[in-house]
């Protein structure tokens, strides 16, 4: 498995400067308006770029100037450096965006590189070009670049992901159209399509899908998942409640129980389904306590398969983790910080108080502050 061992991140939104080390399992906790959210954004820029939607994002951000920390007028460019590493090697991802006249962001660097010995990587890195609009990653890997097809099918496996839409016109609360099947949404707005193919291909994650959701809804017997009797190329998240014949629409599920299937379909996904790196940014929106335990068990297991990024303020889910998993931010002088609490120093404090408890009373910070 490709992990990203590292992201420094320049001029971004309230990101400074940041040079952050990653683990199998990140969880960044703080206050309102920390900045958490906005390495969350960072790596959806990325994954868009990956695609040839770099500009797409940015026009859907609200446009260049809206991601330099404080406006062009402060910051004219931002800088990004990734580092991956599997087993056998070492890649980096090196690139500058400058803001344009259209409120566009430009290339003005995009480098590669890779390694599999002592060498230093930025030594190795290759420049792909300057003054393009989206990322060369692409059209360097097909043109036989190592380092570029190393780095694009490792970003490329990405998945963020936000469920915080439930609302009536939400996605996935309508019809959708089957075929749309290949990888959850970020949004779960295809979460009927997906669990239609998983209950046909692989039936028994499925169950184990169906199962889970019933310890956090007992109520919850099973989905009903067929094509529309009107248009067979449709279907929606119909399900039956334990001990009843009747059928009901996904209209009829709360936020947070519609948020908690989406979450048991995304971590409980084939192998070869799952993301390499799933990012989940408030995952605990609308959950009970003992949803969120629940969804803690099911992170700590697909870490052994997949790099998990959490973003959350839920004292309950940060229970659920171990120190050397947290991230603290806290926003300093107008930037965000991002801290790793050191567990030694802590140990005496966790021998008699919660890792939450300890978030709450400020001792690692993460609490609002002037």
């Amino acid at each position: 498995m490709t992990s990203l061992r590292r992201v420094q991140i320049r001029g971004f939104k309230s990101i400074k400067e940041l040079d952050l080390e990653l683990g199998p399992l990140t969880v960044l906790i703080g206050a309102n308006g920390a900045g958490k959210s906005n390495l969350v954004s960072f790596l959806s820029m990325l994954s868009s770029a990956m695609s040839g939607a770099l500009q797409l994002w940015v026009g859907k951000g609200g446009g260049a100037d809206t991601l330099l920390h404080y406006g062009a007028a402060t910051t004219t460019r931002i800088d990004g450096e990734l580092e991956f590493a599997t087993d056998a090697a070492t890649s980096a991802y090196s690139f500058a965006l400058e803001h344009a006249a259209d409120d566009a962001l430009v290339f003005a660097k995009e480098s590669v590189g890779i390694t599999c010995g002592e060498c230093s990587l930025r030594t190795n890195l290759r420049a792909l070009g300057t003054g393009h609009r989206e990322s060369l990653l692409t059209q360097a890997a097909d043109g036989g670049d190592r380092a570029a097809a190393a780095i694009r099918a490792a970003i490329g496996r990405w998945g963020c992901y936000h469920f915080h839409d439930t609302s009536p016109q939400a996605k996935v609360r309508l019809y959708h159209y089957i075929e749309d099947n290949r990888s959850l949404r970020d949004d779960g707005g295809n979460l009927a399509p997906m669990l239609y193919r998983l209950a046909r291909t692989h039936p028994d994650h499925y169950e184990r899908i169906v199962s889970t959701i019933r310890l956090v809804a007992p109520f919850f017997d099973d989905f009903v998942l067929e094509p529309s009797a009107l248009n067979e190329r449709q279907i929606m998240l119909r399900w039956q409640e334990h001990g009843r014949g009747m059928l009901f629409g996904p209209h009829l599920l709360s936020d947070g129980t519609l948020r908690f299937m989406a979450l048991a379909t995304l971590l409980l996904q084939p192998p070869e389904l799952l993301p390499g790196l799933i990012v989940v940014d408030e995952p605990e929106l609308g959950l009970h306590p003992y949803a969120l335990r629940a969804l803690g068990d099911l992170v700590r297991l697909v870490v052994d398969r997949s790099q998990v990024i959490l973003s959350t303020q839920s004292a309950d889910l940060v229970n659920c983790f171990g120190v050397e998993d947290i991230i603290v931010v806290d926003r300093q002088a107008g930037r965000s910080v991002f801290t790793r609490p050191h567990s030694v120093a802590l140990a005496e404090w966790l021998d008699e108080y919660t890792l939450a408890e300890l978030w709450e009373k400020n001792v690692i910070g993460g609490l609002p502050s002037t």
